[in-house]
């Protein structure tokens, strides 16, 4: 699958670019037959909301399970972030958000990309990320919600937040960058200036959907205070002349040391990953 010029143009203006109903419906009920087995795992791959109990995140699934592995292979998602970042890409990090049912927190407005720069040393953010919608996002369960256009102001400095809730003060650094009390936030102040600009916009549609957006943009999304779930999962794919210079101050799951190149699978792999994403 291949974007447009419209398309490319659109991503380049706004900093996402929205694809609804990319994935059938027997691929997602694939992936959502998984979720069980591995929000159930005591793994530090696992983030907890502040209750203790509620699963927040989980991350680097596609090591572990082949749907996810063949996920972040897949020619809908992997040729149009190729033209997007304009060179060959890896996988920097795959995490499934969860945002359950009236348990699932915010996430404070931010960027993605300077926690990326300052804690593994990525050089520059040619870099994109996709979000595949594995429940219908509406306007009660927490969508993502973008600034248009915010990217092109480039990182925005803050200061971190430097205390870790404290259901995790016992763990390390790294966990401070993945609850709700976000580590690097972007100031409201900035954030209704960069609104004022460019208004506010949710992306919202069936499961299946596809989001991809640019790491400078900024964005948050509320708690999910509905009766539904809001499962996303999200690939991050890197340039493999993007390396980070201090990857090895995260775990493998949030920074990636795996720098091969991706390949789309030819035909045939296509069709039996499908048989067994629908499996």
């Amino acid at each position: 699958m291949h974007l447009s010029c419209e398309q490319i143009e659109s991503y380049r203006r706004d900093g996402y670019l929205f694809l609804p109903a990319m994935l059938s419906e027997a691929e997602i009920a694939g992936f959502q037959a998984v979720l069980p087995s591995l929000f159930s795992q005591d793994t530090p791959r696992r983030i907890l909301e502040a209750d203790g109990v509620t699963v927040r995140s989980h991350y680097g699934a596609h090591a572990e399970d082949t749907r996810c592995a063949a996920l972040v292979r897949d020619a809908r998602m992997l040729q149009p972030v190729r033209q997007l970042v304009g060179e060959d890409v890896y996988v920097y990090q795959f995490k499934i958000n969860s945002k359950l049912a009236f348990g699932g927190e915010h996430w404070a407005w931010h960027q993605d990309f300077i926690y990326w720069q300052r804690e593994d040393g990525v050089p520059a953010p040619h870099m994109a990320t996709v979000a595949v919608f594995l429940d219908d996002v509406n306007e009660f369960n927490g969508p993502l919600v973008l600034v248009p256009g915010s990217h092109v102001q480039g990182v925005i400095e803050v200061d971190p937040r430097v205390a870790k809730p404290a259901a995790y003060a016992d763990s390390p650094d790294w966990v401070a960058s993945l609850t709700a009390d976000i580590k690097y936030s972007v100031p409201r102040a900035t954030v209704a200036a960069l609104v004022r600009g460019g208004g506010l916009v949710a992306p919202k549609g069936p499961r299946g959907s596809l989001l991809f957006f640019h790491p400078n943009l900024v964005h948050a999304s509320a708690a999910n205070i509905s009766p539904f779930d809001r499962v996303v999962a999200l690939a991050t794919y890197n340039s493999v002349r993007n390396l980070p210079a201090h990857g090895d101050r995260r775990p493998d799951f949030l920074c990636s040391r795996d720098y091969a190149p991706l390949e789309s699978p030819t035909t045939g792999e296509v069709v039996r990953q499908r048989q067994l994403a629908e499996a």
